[in-house]
């Protein structure tokens, strides 16, 4: 219970944020592209440093490592709640997500060598729950907070937990170090992909500003692309790479990123548009906000239930399919938002609906991924998409953010930039539809436990 209250904190933090988002906004004088990065520093650095976290994890120990995340996390979670500037909070989130990386993996780690049997089964069904119920209580919790005491108790409430974790966990868990492997750990690929991820962000977002074709949108493309290709190179040479190469030329590798990617793109891309809507063009509060957003959170769940139950009678191809085209409908419903309009009757039936289909595409991105590789292979193949979730996550409001520039930078927002984001998430799964089709493996895969992201 220990290890999935740890990893129910750091999913809690991925949507804590969201509600909160104009508060600190208004607090700390940030503009769009701050605001932006408050959001995708934590997800960019959790998703860039995952595979790190765990290859660090075999080499030094799960529960060293575990110990060293959570203590990083629970730290910079303070120094996020004390941050007096925008710069200081982007600084503190970057190093929750980095504590986050060497802490998730590791949990898991930890689970898998201490259960066995059913209750293996059981501790992995709770961890896979965690999800989903991580992301309903996030907003609830965001909502209460800054309404409450204010933002900063959205990060100062992870310090007494993880103080709880770190002085209790040693008692409980015994030490790995002897069964640690000594295998190399690939620094510079952890580093290289995290920073192509970070340079791609940052030409997105500033193209919002700027245009596609300024100096720095370029130079932040570019960039991005040299990055990648250093990576590519580096794990091509690497004794230990995080992600072998021969394991991305695995059509069910490729699929289940790809659906990963999309679907948590435009999940954290639809709460950080609709937060913003509710708040500066509705002029809701965030208790209100929080509220609005617990029904989305459990349809994510429901959804993923549904999936599960599904995949084994369907098959992935269909249920994906579905998946975005629902998330397309309800996507399309919220483009057609306006400025005094029904919450009830025309924001909720639409964000609700998107909701319901992203589930199952979570379910189906890890079912049918690690159902069509072999178990040598599994536990690289998880990672990848996992990581994939995080990274996914920072792209996605990265690009909703630079679309929608016009309504949130602007002191008096409208609607356009809402309703072409909104639009383009609603393209967006469509395409995707179309490729899932075509890319998702057949057949109907044996249910498997994902890492509950």
């Amino acid at each position: 219970m220990l290890l999935c209250l740890a990893q129910f904190m750091l999913i809690v933090d991925i949507t804590v944020v969201q509600v909160a988002l104009p508060v600190i906004g208004s607090d700390l004088a940030l503009d769009r592209d701050a605001l932006t990065w408050v959001v995708t520093t934590y997800t960019l650095a959790f998703g860039g440093l995952m595979v790190f976290g765990g290859r660090l994890a075999d080499a030094l120990g799960a529960r060293r490592t575990l110990l060293a995340g959570l203590g990083l996390f629970t730290l910079a979670s303070l120094l996020c709640g004390l941050a007096g500037s925008g710069a200081v909070l982007i600084v503190g989130r970057a190093l929750q997500g980095v504590g986050a990386a060497l802490l998730s993996p590791s949990a898991l780690s930890i689970i898998m060598s201490t259960f066995t049997g059913r209750d293996r089964n059981r501790a992995l069904g709770i961890w896979a729950a965690i999800g989903g119920s991580g992301a309903a209580v996030g907003v609830l919790l965001s909502g209460l907070l800054t309404s409450g005491p204010g933002w900063e108790w959205v990060f100062f409430v992870n310090v007494p937990v993880g103080l709880l974790v770190v002085l209790v966990l040693p008692t409980v868990v015994r030490s790995s170090e002897r069964t640690a492997r000594r295998d190399g750990v690939d620094f510079p690929g952890a580093v290289a992909v995290t920073l192509a991820t970070g340079l791609l962000i940052y030409a997105l977002v500033h193209a919002g500003d700027a245009g596609w074709g300024s100096t720095g949108t370029l130079l932040g493309l570019a960039g991005s692309v040299l990055a990648y290709a250093a990576f590519g190179w580096i794990e091509s040479r690497t004794r230990h790479p995080l992600m072998t190469p021969s394991a991305f030329a695995r059509r069910p590798v490729v699929s289940g990123t790809f659906l990963m990617l999309i679907a948590t793109g435009l999940l954290l891309g639809l709460f950080f548009l609709t937060s913003l809507y509710f708040q500066h063009v509705l002029g809701f509060g965030a208790l209100k906000t929080g509220l609005l957003f617990l029904p989305v959170a459990l349809a994510i769940t429901v959804g993923a239930h549904l999936g599960g139950h599904l995949i084994g009678k369907v098959g992935g191809r269909p249920l994906a399919v579905a998946g975005f085209v629902l998330t397309a409908a309800g996507a399309g419903l919220l483009s057609q938002i306006e400025a005094s309009g029904n919450v009830y009757g025309e924001v909720l039936p639409g964000f609700v609906l998107a909701a319901l289909g992203i589930g199952p595409l979570f379910v189906t991105a890890t079912t049918t991924t690690l159902a069509n590789v072999g178990h040598a292979e599994s536990g690289v193949a998880s990672g990848v998409i996992n990581t994939f979730h995080e990274l996914g996550g920072s792209i996605g409001v990265a690009v909703v953010s630079t679309v929608a520039a016009a309504s949130i930078g602007s002191s008096s927002p409208g609607l356009s930039g809402f309703t072409a984001a909104y639009l383009l998430c609603a393209t967006v799964a469509v395409v995707a539809a179309v490729v899932a089709a075509v890319l998702v493996p057949g057949g109907k895969p044996h249910a498997v436990v994902g890492h509950g992201h």
